[in-house]
Formats: C-alpha cells, structure tokens, sequence
C-alpha cells in the first residue's frame, strides 16, 4: 500500500486526513510532536512521535520506509498568537518546515502537500476570492504560510519538488463518528466556542464588532467542514501521484456565514439560548472572507457535501457532547 507520511497528523484537521487517506486505501505514517495534537486522536493507525525539526529524525523515517508524499499539518495556527509572539510562529511554521524540506530533499521525496490558509489574502479587494487574488497577510502566521507557498515554488524549479498547496477557509464540524473532532488547546475557534456556550450557561460567547460593512455587521467567514476539507487532501494526492504537478487551491463553500448567523445556526441546533456579549473589533479582521473554490472543482473534482452551517454545526455538537475534548 501506498504510505503517506502525515506531519501534525494528531492534531483537528490531519487526523480527520488520516481517516480519509486510510478509506482510499493509502497508509498514513502519522508523525507528531504532540504539541498541538492528541495521540488518541489517531489510535488504531501508525505513530511516530517526533518534531519536524528534527532533521535526523525525519530523515530516518523518510529513507527506511516507502513514503511518496509528505503531507504537513505541524503548524501554530491562532492568528492572535501570532501577533503577540511572532518569533514563535517564524520559527516552528517556517524554520522547522524548511528542516522537513531538506530531509525530504535528502530522501529523494518529491512530492509535498502543504496545509496552507485564506490568511495569505489579507484583506481582500473583492470576494469571492480567487487563487489569483493578491497574497498580502496581514499577520505573521499569514506571512508563514505565505513563505512557505513562495519556497515550494522555488523547490520546485531548482529540485522538482511537486506540491499542492491548500488553502483553507474555516474549518469546522468534526467526524461523523463523533470519535474525533475539533480540540485545541486554548480553543479560539468559532463554532467550538459557540458550542461551549451551549454546555456551560455560565460562558458567554464574544462578539468581536457590530460595525462590519456586512448586514447585521458582525464579520463573514466562509466556513468548510473538516471532512471535505480530508477529502480535499486525497484528491489532491492523487492529482500529485498521478504526475500532473504543482498547483494552490482555495478550499471554502463558497457562501460566508456572519458570526450572529453561526449562533442563531448553534440555537437552533442545540435548543440552548447561547449568551452573546459585545467586544471590541480584533486587529487585522477583515469584513468578509469567502472562497472561489472553483478551480478545486474544476481539477479537483472537489464539491463540499456540507453546504449549511446547520450541517457542519451539528457533527461539531455530537462531538462536543462525547465528553472527549476534556478541555477549552
């Protein structure tokens, strides 16, 4: 079988691409530090416990096993971290990848699907955003996958590297088994937070601005079950295995949500009322991001199977209800 080494494989988004790549019949080698992520979030399949910036780590793995592509999820993800502490993001989403380029590059491992983000857009001048949208990130963890986008262009010429790069709006829900799902630690997310609200009467979740340019003037996102978003990922495997070359993709539903429609979307789920509360705007929050995903369906043969939010948030529910997250 074909193994597929899945970096950051413990954490939300890679264990959900492990279940996908081992329905289609690849093996996934999960490879995590754990940081970020949940051993248990992946029982049942293949770990290595390790650091993408171990280079002779990496390397080991890379040279004794038959891998044919690497796919890296091993990135610090929270945008407001990443103003507060920069040096953090620069050096783990970016120092510690470029480790994990030159062991693949010393492996002779050419191909590499990379778990980008809409945040490489900034503030956008029109949406729906295409992939031919100016790249301005307005915070360092934007600038971080940014610079790994413009590296994996320069691989590819000087060592024919082929990547895909993946650029995720929102993601959100969890597995329809309700065995795994969203879990960070602190958790910063939407939809999960919402939830929380749900759970425990005495936490309110913050509204960040009333007074976007949208029609209830709470901020638009473009919100994408993590489920497509695996699928996504094998597609574009075998976009790469099938030597068609690199390529960037958006993957979004290409419809936005506010942050009221998402709760109103979580009352309505839950049955719970949900205590909201006015906070200020965040910094480097743009009004509206919504995806162009057409290009992904084009190549890709992608199209979402979650086009409501009422969908999404209701595997995210289940899992919240499992008791398995433990901790916000």
């Amino acid at each position: 079988m074909t193994e597929i080494l899945v970096t950051g494989g413990a954490g939300y988004i890679g264990s959900h691409v492990v279940r996908a790549l081992s329905r289609m019949n690849y093996t996934p080698v999960v490879y995590d530090n754990l940081d970020g992520g949940f051993r248990d979030a992946v029982e049942g399949f293949e770990f290595i416990r390790g650091d993408i910036g171990d280079y002779d780590k990496l390397a080991r793995v890379l040279k004794q096993r038959d891998i044919r592509c690497v796919m890296n999820f091993a990135s610090y993800i929270a945008v407001g971290e990443s103003v507060a502490d920069p040096l953090k993001y620069y050096d783990n989403n970016v120092g510690r990848t470029i480790a994990l380029f030159r062991a693949m590059k010393d492996s002779r491992v050419h191909n590499f699907i990379f778990s980008s983000s809409a945040a490489v857009y900034g503030d956008p001048d029109a949406v729906p955003i295409s992939e031919e949208s100016p790249l301005r990130p307005s915070s360092p963890y934007g600038r971080t996958k940014f610079f790994i986008e413009e590296m994996l262009r320069d691989l590819g010429v000087s060592d024919g590297l082929q990547s895909v790069s993946l650029r995720y709006f929102n993601a959100a829900g969890a597995d329809s088994s309700g065995n795994i799902g969203e879990r960070h630690v602190p958790e910063t997310h939407l939809v999960p937070l919402v939830l929380r609200a749900a759970i425990d009467p005495s936490y309110a979740i913050t509204v960040f601005g009333r007074d976007y340019d949208t029609p209830d003037g709470t901020c638009i996102r473009d919100y994408v079950h993590v489920n497509d978003l695996a699928d996504a990922h094998v597609l574009a495997l075998r976009r790469l295995l099938d030597g068609k070359g690199s390529a960037v993709y958006n993957l979004g539903n290409g419809s936005g949500f506010s942050v009221l429609e998402v709760i109103e979307s979580a009352r309505r789920i839950t049955g719970k009322p949900i205590r909201a509360v006015d906070g200020p705007r965040r910094s480097g929050d743009p009004a509206r991001l919504v995806a162009s995903s057409r290009r992904a369906g084009n190549e890709l043969g992608w199209k979402p199977a979650f086009a409501d939010m009422d969908g999404i948030v209701e595997t995210a529910w289940q899992w919240e209800r499992s008791g398995k997250r433990r901790a916000y």
